[in-house]
């Protein structure tokens, strides 16, 4: 599934408090693409990624995955859309806490009121060693095994596309190098389309494309 981001903006309040989050972004995502966007804090790359995903509208312009503009629809059908094509990982790892791992992961299934197969969802603990841990509730996990657990569940719905916000932002550099790593290969064998925003230039660098955001402004790091 590909993505074209048409002329996004994004403008918060009006008069003097009129604040320009996006200004005229574009940007193509073709599938199995890995895309960083790096800048630092309040550049946009939140605001961007929220209108990508479908989580906020633009002020104008358009996002399409292949023909269909996500934004023209009702938020039900959006919110459907969502659900079962794109998988989301989070800087907080946003898990229920009276929930055991194996739950948190299934939960976007269960919303659908779709079974789990247990032969995937063995197979995404195995590979993000997380088998032995999935009867535990999340405060008895490391904040790296909440973290991969967030990753099965961005995943276990099988979606065409993961967006992950800062998701290294709560970890150590270790755990956050792991925990990486092991997104990076189950992306590569799962051929994942994969979106991250981030301020770690170490997880910038791992991504195939790099874009970087200033003051609303989407640039494209080509290559040297």
């Amino acid at each position: 599934m590909d993505i074209k981001v048409q002329n996004i903006t994004k403008i918060y309040g009006s008069g003097e408090n009129r604040v320009t989050a996006l200004d005229h972004a574009d940007m193509n995502v073709s599938t199995g693409d890995f895309i960083s966007i790096m800048g630092p804090s309040g550049s946009g790359k939140s605001t961007l990624l929220h209108i990508i995903s479908g989580l906020d509208r633009p002020t104008s312009g358009s996002v399409f995955y292949d023909n269909t503009d996500i934004h023209r629809g009702s938020d039900k059908k959006l919110s459907a859309f969502r659900r079962q094509k794109m998988g989301f990982i989070f800087q907080q790892f946003n898990l229920l806490p009276v929930l055991t791992a194996r739950e948190n992961i299934i939960m976007p299934l269960l919303l659908d009121k779709k079974q789990p197969d247990e032969t995937y969802l063995q197979q995404l603990s195995e590979l993000l060693r997380i088998q032995d841990r999935l009867s535990h509730l999340p405060h008895e996990l490391s904040g790296g095994q909440q973290q991969r657990v967030a990753i099965a569940r961005a995943l276990i719905a099988r979606p065409d596309i993961i967006f992950a916000d800062e998701p290294t932002g709560n970890l150590d550099s270790s755990s956050g190098a792991e925990a990486m790593d092991m997104l990076c290969k189950l992306r590569q064998s799962l051929n994942k389309t994969l979106v991250i925003i981030t301020h770690d230039l170490r997880v910038a660098a791992m991504a195939d494309r790099r874009f970087t955001m200033n003051d609303g402004i989407l640039s494209e790091v080509m290559p040297s």
